[in-house]
């Protein structure tokens, strides 16, 4: 290969990893400045001339933080529970057990993907109120505790598991829950840490659906609260800054926990379809 191709692959990685994590950097930077420092300086000043985390203390002054953010780390766990087991349940039985219906269903749960939250969040809004769940962490949990992108990643993955050993349990006596729970779910490991960090995300990072679901500033979730910051601090950019890195970090602790597996699920789910 040309060193001048090589030159230009890497330049074009520098380039993409400069627009994906450049953005965070630079709200790392906000908020680490001090309150005398002029953050609208030109030429901007990426490095903090004197670092300080006294801003991510005021944003704990300022509003609940912590409280929405154990608000936020339920309904994001149970929804990485209830998404694991769901899904994988799911897609098992869409990928390995007989029955009239399999194809509809898997159609189904494809059409599913292709509707926008937002043409059903009125229906979602009304059942949460006919069944008394409005203005709960549970009515924030219930419309995505079990999402069909998920589903279909455990189809595929559980696709890729040779049949020939499925058959081997079965000739030896297994029943359909042992060979799920001892063959069949130790080998798509990699696609469950996948589903677990997209739910995570996704619970995580919700905005509207708390803002319509929740009244009581009390249940408030963390994408919520932050809110305040940027409306009654608006000129405040160092504030709106470091509550921005309170919300990241806990994906950035997630991902670099279960990356390793989140490479190898990728690989699992993308041979068949």
């Amino acid at each position: 290969m040309p060193v001048w191709e090589i030159v230009l692959r890497y330049l074009l990685l520098i380039a993409v990893l400069a627009l994906m994590i450049g953005p965070f950097l630079w709200q790392l930077s906000t908020a680490l400045k001090g309150p005398h420092e002029n953050i609208f300086s030109s030429p901007p000043k990426f490095l903090p001339a004197d670092p300080t985390l006294h801003n991510f203390e005021r944003v704990a002054d300022t509003i609940p933080v912590w409280d929405y953010a154990l608000n936020s780390l339920k309904v994001a766990a149970a929804n990485v529970v209830t998404n694991c087991v769901g899904a994988a349940l799911a897609g098992y039985a869409l990928a390995r057990l007989r029955y009239r219906g399999r194809k509809a269903a898997t159609i189904v749960f494809i059409l599913a993907m292709l509707v926008p939250v937002e043409g059903i969040i009125i229906a979602q809004f009304t059942t949460m109120r006919e069944l008394g769940l409005n203005n709960t962490l549970i009515g924030v949990l219930l419309p995505g505790c079990v999402s069909a992108l998920n589903v279909l990643l455990m189809r595929n993955a559980f696709l890729n598991v040779p049949y020939e050993i499925e058959e081997a349990a079965f000739v030896d006596g297994a029943n359909v829950w042992q060979r799920f729970l001892r063959i069949a779910l130790p080998a798509v490991k990699g696609t469950l840490a996948v589903v677990a960090i997209f739910a995570f995300m996704g619970a995580w990072d919700d905005f509207l659906w708390p803002l319509i679901v929740l009244s009581d500033p009390d249940r408030f979730t963390l994408t919520i609260g932050l809110n305040y910051l940027h409306g009654t601090f608006a000129n405040d950019e160092r504030l709106v800054a470091a509550g921005t890195v309170i919300a990241v970090l806990p994906l950035i602790v997630l991902f670099a926990c279960l990356q390793r597996y989140f490479f190898r699920g990728v690989g699992e789910g993308a041979v068949k379809g």
